[in-house]
Order: structure tokens, then C-alpha cells, then sequence
């Protein structure tokens, strides 16, 4: 065998888990059918939030892990594409959120003339906002800075893995459905328009865990990412017009600039839902081992350095 670890997918959470094995002395190779900049990861807004993720008091472990090697890497956010920033929650109190929320700096009730108009109660925070196709390049590079590898391949089985590493870790997110195959994963669909910033500094959120139409309006260096939908069970991955439309529209009311700002992209995403994020061990009919790490909702970047530092303690 070549390597000691093979981990299946190149989203934030294959490459996060492969960096973890690798920089605890494995040799690791990635398999992945898509680069990763054209996985969900590079799709995602980028905010560090739990979002639409189950179970709760796991999800507030691996979260808050995750916030803080994010904010250790917010001090070079050129290398990393993460930085520190502040911004508003809205229709959301502190009581109603996990664990999580008492490890995060600056969480407090907004004051009212912070709330944008029609939005009675939110919270201040400043939490880590994550360039996602920088951040993906800086995953990848200290992987293959640790002795890691990258390779384009379609892998039909955890089987066919099995065969060239006595570990292997699924982190195929959607591909699970097929690949293990669990019929519990489906997709949520998120759309999101980029536009020219036209003077948004801090992030604005306004999204209910069950509804299908959110408002966000995230600052990047790329332009303002406004959002969104998280559409159960849908499949496409073309934007629709009205769509974009009315998420345009939706933001516009809380920053009116928005609405005369030049589109730089439209963008679908699928976030690999399931009822709870499987994290587990089993074994392959050939002997390798075969760790689970997928099913993470809308929050894969939120809990990506907990699941996967718990997935290596599995492996």
C-alpha cells in the first residue's frame, strides 16, 4: 500500500480531516471526483454559524474547536482567506442558541438602533468570515506541506479504497448517498448572488433554521455575497432568475445600494443534510478500517476542524 490513510473527498471537510492525519505522521492521499473548487465548500458563504446541524450538543464541541483554529489563522487572512468580522444575527436571543454560544467573544443582544428596520431582537458577534476559495487553496497547500497528496479519481466503493490504505475516511458529503449508500443524506439547496460591495463592512444575517428563503449579506473581498434559499430535497444546480431576483430584493430592503450593484455571479450550492452528522468507525470486508465523516448540513466550515480531529481519534 502506498499511504496509510485515504480520505474520500476534496470539500473542507476531506481536506481538513486529511491535514489532521497527515500532520499527526500518516501519509495521506485525497481521492476526490472534483476539485475543490468545485465542490459545495467553494459555494459557501463562509461564516462561521452553526446552522441547520444535528445533534446539538456534539455540534457545540466540534464548533467551537473550529472557531478557535479559525481565529488562529484570522492573523493571516491574505494566506488563509479567514479573518475576524463583526455583524449582526437578527430574530435570534442568546437563550435559544446551543452550548456553543458562551465561547463566542463579543456575542451580545444587539442594542435597537443596531437592528436593521422590522427586526425587534438580534445579536452582535464577531466571528470568523472565510473566503472559501482561498481558504480551500491554503487547506490544500499545507496539506501537501505535511506530505499529503491530491488526486482527481472517481471512487465507486469504500471498498475500492480499502484496497490501497488500511484507513479510510468518508468525507463525500451528497456523494454518501450514492457511495455508502445512505439514503439519509439529501440536499438542501442554497442560491446566493455576488454583487459589487457597495459600502457593506460588517455581516448581516437574518435566517430561520426551517424556513426555504433566508437574508444574508456577507462582505468579501470578491464582492457582497447575498443569500439565500435552503431549499429541502432539491436538486438543481442552476440559478433560477426570479430567484436571484428576490434574494437581491430581500437584501436591498436592509441595504438599499444593493439593488442598483452590478452582479459579479450567481451561485448554487447542494449542503449535504441528514437528520444527524455521521461520525463513526466500521470496518471493510478487507480488513481497512472505514471512519464516516459527513452529513453536515449548511455547516460543514462551522465544525470542520472538531469533526475532523474527532475523526482521526476514531481512525
Amino acid at each position: 500500500m502506498t499511504c496509510d490513510a485515504m480520505v474520500i473527498g476534496a470539500g473542507v471537510i476531506g481536506l481538513t480531516s486529511a491535514i489532521v492525519l497527515a500532520e499527526g505522521g500518516r501519509r495521506v492521499t485525497v481521492w476526490s471526483r472534483d476539485p475543490a473548487g468545485r465542490t459545495t465548500s467553494a459555494v459557501a458563504g463562509g461564516l462561521w454559524w452553526p446552522y441547520r446541524i444535528e445533534p446539538e450538543e456534539q455540534v457545540a464541541a466540534w464548533s467551537v474547536e473550529t472557531l478557535h483554529a479559525l481565529v488562529a489563522l484570522a492573523d493571516r487572512p491574505e494566506e488563509t482567506g479567514v479573518r475576524l468580522a463583526g455583524g449582526t444575527h437578527t430574530g435570534v436571543r442568546v437563550e435559544e442558541l446551543g452550548p456553543w454560544a458562551a465561547e463566542v467573544p463579543e456575542l451580545r443582544p444587539a442594542r435597537p438602533e443596531e437592528l436593521p428596520e422590522g427586526f425587534p431582537v438580534g445579536l452582535r458577534a464577531r466571528v470568523p468570515l472565510v473566503d472559501m476559495p482561498v481558504y480551500l487553496g491554503y487547506l490544500r497547500r499545507r496539506l501537501e506541506a505535511a506530505g499529503g497528496t491530491v488526486e482527481e479519481r472517481v471512487v465507486t466503493s469504500p471498498a475500492e479504497a480499502g484496497r490501497s490504505a488500511p484507513l479510510v475516511v468518508n468525507c463525500t458529503g451528497l456523494g454518501a448517498r450514492e457511495l455508502v449508500p445512505d439514503t439519509g443524506v439529501h440536499p438542501v439547496q442554497g442560491q446566493l448572488v455576488v454583487v459589487e460591495n457597495p459600502g457593506v463592512e460588517e455581516w448581516l444575517v437574518a435566517a430561520d433554521g426551517e424556513a426555504s428563503d433566508t437574508m444574508y449579506a456577507l462582505p468579501q473581498p470578491y464582492g457582497l455575497v447575498l443569500g439565500g434559499t435552503a431549499r429541502e430535497h432539491a436538486w438543481g444546480l442552476e440559478p433560477d432568475p426570479a430567484t436571484a431576483e428576490a434574494i437581491v430584493a430581500r437584501c436591498a430592503r436592509i441595504h438599499p445600494g444593493v439593488a442598483k450593484a452590478r452582479i459579479l455571479a450567481h451561485r448554487v450550492g447542494l449542503r449535504p443534510a441528514r437528520a444527524r452528522v455521521r461520525l463513526e468507525a466500521e470496518q471493510l470486508p478487507g480488513g481497512a478500517r472505514l471512519v464516516h465523516n459527513y452529513g453536515h448540513g449548511g455547516a460543514g466550515v462551522t465544525v470542520s476542524w472538531g469533526c475532523a480531529h474527532q475523526a482521526a481519534h476514531l481512525a
